[in-house]
């Protein structure tokens, strides 16, 4: 059992990068997968696509994309 959780929680650290379309320009970020999953289900619950949401993070940020990401999710699944 723990080794199993242990393994869980090392995939999850691994980054995946992927490419989003932020304001019509194709961009790569690099996520943990549990963020990724997140990202969706926020955008899936917004009906509006994962692009769209990313769109609007970046409009709002002033760090780094994937920062930014990842405070937008944190901040969502605290409310």
């Amino acid at each position: 059992m723990k080794s199993e959780i242990i393994r869980d929680l090392a995939d999850q650290a691994v980054n995946k990068k992927r490419s989003v379309v932020v304001s019509g320009h194709r961009t790569s970020v690099s996520l943990e997968p549990i963020f990724w999953d997140q990202l969706r289900t926020l955008a899936t619950q917004r009906r509006i696509s994962v692009n769209e949401l990313v769109t609007e993070i970046d409009q709002q940020r002033s760090g780094s994309l994937s920062s930014a990401i990842r405070v937008f999710v944190l901040q969502s699944v605290a409310k």
